[in-house]
Parts: C-alpha cells; structure tokens; sequence
C-alpha cells in the first residue's frame, strides 16, 4: 500500500474557489500568475519530459525566493498541494488541486573562485555553472545532461560522468536556503538544521522547497573523455570485453556502456542515423597516455562508427553520454547491480538485442564504486551508492509504440534482476508510482528510510510538499 502522505494525513478540502486563490497569489506574489483559462498558462509549466501531464489549478512563477515562501504559505493555507518544477526533466505530474510553483526564473549562478564555491539559483542548469566556472579552472558536478536542473539533480544525489572520481554531487553540497512547508525562508546547513540537510542530500524534494544551493568546487579545467560508438552485431565482444576491463579500473576513471537504437532523425550523426549501435562512454581525470592505451582494447575489437574520445573542456562533459538536448516524452527505469557477472552480460545481451524487437531508446550499465560507494565528510541520506553497478532503461513514448515502452523498459530490469542490490538511486527509479516506491525504499538502510519518514511527518505533517515528492511513503517493517 502507498501512502499518498507521509503520515495518511490528507491535505484539506478545498476552502475558496480557484478564481479566489489566483487572486490572492497574484497579490502577494511578483511574478507572474496563471489560471486554467490564462494565455500563457500552459507555456508557464511546459516540461523538458513531455510525457509529463500537469493541470494544476494555479501555476506561479515565481521571481525570487520570498514569492516561493508566498506562494507556499497561501496554497497551505487553502488546503492545497504544493509542486515545483524548474526545467521539468523528472517533475510528478501536478493535478487540479495543487499550487505548481516554477522556479526556472531564479537562475542566478555566482561563482567565488578565492573559495571555490558556487551558489545556484533553483532555476539554473547545469550548463549555466559550467560555463561560470570553467573561467578559473573550476568544476562542477553536472550530470551526464548539463541542460538538467541542477538543484533537482542534487536531491536525487546526482551521478555524473566523474563520480567515481570525486563522487555525487550531494557530496559536495554546503548548504541550501529553503522554504519551509509553513512557509518560512530558512538556511540549511551541517550547524543549522542539520537535520534537514542530511535529508535534502538524496533524499529528494519532499522536505521543503530549495531555492537556492551552495556547492564546493574542484580545480578541474579539461577531461580526457568522450565517446567509442560501435554496430549492434560488435555488441557481444564489446560488452563482455567492458565487464572485464571495468574489474580492477582505477578511480580516476568513470564508465558506462549502453545499446542505443536510434531513430532516423536529421539532427543525428550520418554513421548513427536510424541504427541499432553501441555506445562506450568515458571520462578520465589521470594521465592521458594511460587512459587512451585503455581504450584501445576495444578499437581492436570492432572499427568504431564514430569516435569522439579526446582532451575536452570539462564544461564540454556532456558530450561523453551526448544525451538529448530536444524535450521528448520519455519514460525511465533504473535498478542497482550488486554484480557483474558474465551470465549477467549475457542476459543484458539477450534482452537489449535488436532480434528482442523491444521499443526502449537506450539501455545503459554504468560502472560505479570508487567515490560514489564513499559516504561524504558529512554525511547524507543518499541510499543506493552501495551497488557496483547501475542499470537504466529509457524509452520514448511516441506512436505507435508508446503504449509498449513501460513494459519494455521492466523487462530489461527484470533480466538482470538476479543480480539487483534490490534499490536504486532516486534519480534513475524511474517514473512515480507503487513500483519506483518500492525501488527506493529499498535503497535506502531500513533506519535511513525510517529516519526520513519521521522527517518528513516532523517537517510537513500535512503533506504539503507530497505532489513534489519523487517517492510516497510505504509501510515500514
């Protein structure tokens, strides 16, 4: 059974009509307001996953931090829900009683290179604290996709192309400012309420509404990296070749390896264009002879297709997964492995083959371990950073094969699940619902999760923040 709160308490029936609250928002607010009926009401929450269907009865976005803590209080008040969205990659779609607050607006990214930090507004990408710390030979850690929120990335933990390096971006988190479930502005850190901010670093977006975060920077100007893309019928030896190599890596190096099937697109590559391929992904922050004599095991193994492994910016690092920057609908699924054994490849193989004729858009096995399995100096609510291994399906959710996409992607999952570590990180359980519930909860140390639950019944007793919540709470043993 899944809770719709974290503690079965139901927000309040709806006290006034819609046309009341717009109005009152409107008032106490800066930016803009829209209800149903609205010009620009639809534009104002559209998001990045186009799958996702919001209705919310009103839709604020917000200008700056004390519009959010507005907007809670008001919504609270009325007995409504509350949902936040910045880019919309993972956002739970908003029904017709809930406020949805954008923050896309609050973007500012301020870079202190004496100190190395970085403060973000909830509304930047990734890209944008690239690119503002690139110019004194700082980095952040952005997710293989830098056109991703990065506030919302970070609650989920984050893993991206360098985490075994230096580990999740939760990791590197000092401190948030966040509005509370009663509508209070409050700083979040290890001395102040630190509670909340070991919670807030994986354990998602259900203990408050972040506006903006504080994160150290590493001194990391370039990486060697980039991608080996190969033909489907290489796949066998490529991927048997990978689980091996991934053995004894040393740290310095982050991997993946995923089969593509790739639609007939013209923004695509002429080699990859409407092909079924392979696709090796790799950063390394070591020596640079070193890495590139790593890679020539597989280059002696098949011709790649294309080949795009060299010395890059490291505000370039999304060009190691290459990722979609078009919004699409899609849907997701991620479990960890606990290991890799070669029956496990075999099955991975045989599900993900071409001749399985299933519709998924991409099936990747991320190497983990190295930092990722290190808990931070102070520590965090991130679960599932125990698996050697992570495995995640993504489809596109398009006719005529829409329909068929979510089992599909189960199906992957359920073919290595012999060797699951039983959870997954929040960012890659996949889409809401009973069974990425489940997933998650799993992740987490049964005290964790019992630790969070308490926390979110003690910080929004009345569910306040449940419509942004990426796990409801199920019963605990």
């Amino acid at each position: 059974m899944t809770l719709a709160e974290p503690n079965s308490v139901q927000p309040a029936a709806p006290s006034d009509t819609a046309g009341t609250l717009l109005t009152e928002l409107d008032a106490a607010t800066a930016g803009q307001v829209f209800g149903p009926g609205d010009t620009g009401y639809a534009a104002a929450f559209a998001p990045f996953n186009l799958s996702t269907v919001h209705q919310p009865e009103v839709v604020v976005v917000a200008a700056d931090a004390a519009d959010v803590a507005a907007a809670v209080g008001i919504a609270a008040r009325a007995g409504r829900s509350v949902a936040v969205q910045a880019t919309g990659h993972g956002a739970a779609p908003a029904d017709q009683e809930t406020v949805l607050i954008s923050t896309r607006l609050l973007d500012t990214v301020t870079v202190d290179p004496q100190a190395r930090t970085a403060t973000i507004g909830a509304g930047a990408i990734w890209q944008q604290v690239l690119d503002a710390a690139a110019p004194y030979g700082l980095a952040a850690l952005a997710g293989s996709a830098p056109h991703v929120g990065a506030v919302g990335y970070t609650l989920g933990g984050g893993l991206g192309p360098v985490a075994r390096t230096f580990g999740l971006a939760s990791d590197h988190v000092l401190g948030f400012e966040v509005v509370t479930a009663g509508g209070e502005i409050v700083t979040v850190d290890a001395r102040n309420r630190p509670e909340l901010f070991w919670a807030l670093r994986g354990g998602g977006a259900a203990f408050g509404i972040v506006t903006s975060m504080t994160i150290d920077l590493i001194p990391l100007a370039t990486v060697f990296g980039g991608g080996l893309w190969f033909a489907a019928e290489d796949a066998p030896a490529l991927l048997h070749t990978w689980r091996n190599w991934t053995l004894d890596l040393p740290e310095t190096i982050t991997t993946s390896i995923a089969r593509l099937n790739l639609p007939p697109l013209p923004q695509l590559p002429e080699p990859l264009r409407g092909r079924a391929v392979v696709h090796l992904r790799f950063a390394s922050v070591g020596d640079e002879a070193e890495a590139a004599a790593q890679l020539d095991r597989f280059r002696t193994i098949a011709t790649p297709l294309m080949d795009t492994v060299g010395r890059i910016p490291y505000a370039a690092i999304g060009a190691v997964h290459a990722d979609p920057v078009d919004p699409i609908p899609a849907a997701d699924r991620g479990i960890g492995l606990s290991d890799l054994p070669e029956a496990a490849v075999d099955s991975f193989l045989a599900v993900t083959s071409p001749a399985a004729r299933l519709p998924f858009l991409v099936a990747e096995i991320r190497l983990l371990g190295g930092a990722v399995a290190r808990q931070s100096a102070v520590p965090s609510a991130v679960g599932g950073r125990d698996a050697a291994y992570g495995l995640n399906a993504i489809g596109a959710l398009v006719p005529p094969i829409a329909e068929h996409v979510p089992g599909a992607l189960e199906a992957v999952l359920a073919a290595l699940t012999p060797w699951s570590s039983g959870g997954s990180l929040i960012n890659f359980a996949g889409s809401t619902g009973a069974v990425a519930d489940a997933r998650i909860q799993r992740s987490f140390a049964p005290e964790v999760y019992r630790r969070l639950v308490a926390l979110r019944a003690e910080t929004d007793p009345a569910g306040v923040f449940a419509a942004s919540a990426r796990w409801s709470v199920l019963p605990v043993d």
